[in-house]
C-alpha cells in the first residue's frame, strides 16, 4: 500500500528540517522538541517527526504550553499529553505559563511560550525546536502584514528558522495536514480562537483569502508564500548591512547623528529601530512612525525636540548625539 500524499509531504518536510542534525557530529545524542498544540498542523508534524526520528537517530520531546486562556485548558493540555505519548515522543511535557505584560495577549502569549520553549530545549538539550506553521499560515501572515502597510518584514512573513527554531511546515498546506491527520487516525482539536471573528487572523483566514479565492483564481496562498521566501532574502541583506552600519554608529553614548544621516533610508531606520530597543523601547509598539521620529530627529538640528517612544522610552538629541532616557512618568 503506497504512502497517502498529504503524509509524505509532512515527512519530507520534516526529513529535509532533521537531515543536518543527523550529518553533525553522529556520535553526540540529539534531540529534538516539538511544540504541539493538539491542533492538526501541530500534531502531523509530531507525527511525521517521530517516524523520521527513528532513522536519524534523535530523540523526539512533545512539548505543549498551557496559557490558560480559555476554559478547560488545563485539562486540554492533559489530553495533548497523552496523544503525544501515543504518538511514541520519548519525553513528553506539559507547562502552564502566566500569560501577561504590554503589547496585548497575542503578544505576551507568544513571549511566554518561547521563554517557556526555550527554557525545556535547554533542559532537555534540545538542538531545535519544531514549530507547526503552515504555507497556509505564511500566507494569513503576509496579508496582514500588507492591509498594516507595515513595512517588508511583515510582509516576507515568518522565518523558516531563528536560533534554535525551525518551520519545516512552510512549503506544506493546512489541507495536508488535516488529511495526514485524518490518514493516520490522529483526533485532532481545532481551535476556537481560530474561527473567533474577534481576531484578525480568524478573519483573514474564513473570509479574506476564500473571496480572493474566488476573484482571483486558485493559488492565492501558495503565492503570497512565495512572495515571502522572495522579500526575505532582499531583508536579510538589508539586516546585515544594518548590523554592520549599527557597530559602526553606535556607541556607549548614543548614535552618532552626523554619520548615521549619510546612511541609505533602509539602513538608517533599521539602526535607529535596533538602537530603540537596546534602549528599552517595546518591540511588539515600536512602529514605523516612532523609527520615522528617530529619522527627523538625526536628519533635523539639535535642538529640544524629543521622540517618545513606547516601553517609556525618550530619545532627544545631545549634539550630534542621538540619545535615550528613560521617560519620567508622572504618578
Amino acid at each position: 500500500m503506497s504512502l497517502h500524499p498529504s503524509v509524505a509531504a509532512v515527512r519530507l518536510a520534516v526529513r529535509r528540517t532533521l537531515a543536518d542534525l543527523a550529518a553533525t557530529e553522529p556520535d553526540r545524542p540529539r534531540a529534538v522538541l516539538v511544540a504541539c498544540s493538539g491542533g492538526a498542523d501541530s500534531l502531523a508534524l509530531l507525527a511525521a517527526t517521530v517516524f523520521e526520528a527513528r532513522t536519524a537517530g534523535v530523540r523526539v520531546v512533545g512539548v505543549t504550553v498551557d496559557h490558560g486562556l480559555q476554559d478547560g485548558s488545563a485539562e486540554h493540555a492533559a489530553h495533548v499529553v497523552g496523544q503525544m505519548a501515543g504518538l511514541g515522543v520519548d519525553e513528553t511535557v506539559s507547562v502552564r505559563v502566566q500569560v501577561a505584560g504590554d503589547g496585548g495577549t497575542e503578544a505576551a502569549a507568544r513571549r511566554a511560550r518561547y521563554a517557556v520553549l526555550d527554557e525545556v530545549a535547554e533542559r532537555f538539550g534540545a538542538d531545535v525546536v519544531l514549530l507547526g506553521h503552515t504555507l497556509d499560515d505564511q500566507a494569513e501572515t503576509v496579508l496582514m502584514g500588507l492591509a498594516r502597510g507595515s513595512g517588508g518584514r511583515s510582509i516576507a512573513g515568518m522565518r523558516r528558522s531563528f536560533d534554535r527554531y525551525r518551520r519545516p511546515l512552510l512549503d506544506v498546506t493546512r489541507v495536508d495536514t488535516v488529511t495526514a491527520c485524518q490518514v493516520e487516525g490522529i483526533e485532532f482539536w481545532n481551535d476556537p480562537h481560530n474561527v473567533d471573528p474577534a481576531y484578525t487572523r480568524a478573519r483573514v483566514r474564513k473570509r479574506v483569502l476564500p473571496v480572493l479565492e474566488d476573484e482571483l483564481g486558485p493559488g492565492i496562498a501558495a503565492a503570497l508564500a512565495r512572495t515571502a521566501d522572495q522579500l526575505r532574502q532582499d531583508m536579510d541583506h538589508l539586516d546585515d548591512l544594518a548590523d554592520a552600519a549599527y557597530d559602526a554608529l553606535v556607541g556607549p553614548h548614543g548614535v552618532d547623528s552626523l554619520r548615521a544621516a549619510r546612511q541609505p533610508p533602509a539602513v538608517l531606520g533599521r539602526v535607529l529601530r535596533r538602537a530603540a530597543l537596546a534602549a528599552g523601547a517595546t518591540d511588539a509598539e515600536l512602529f514605523r512612525v516612532h523609527v520615522q521620529a528617530l529619522v527627523d530627529l538625526v536628519a533635523g538640528p539639535a535642538d529640544h525636540r524629543v521622540a517618545q517612544l513606547p516601553g517609556h522610552v525618550t530619545a532627544f538629541r545631545d549634539g550630534h548625539l542621538l540619545r535615550f532616557r528613560r521617560t519620567t512618568v508622572q504618578g
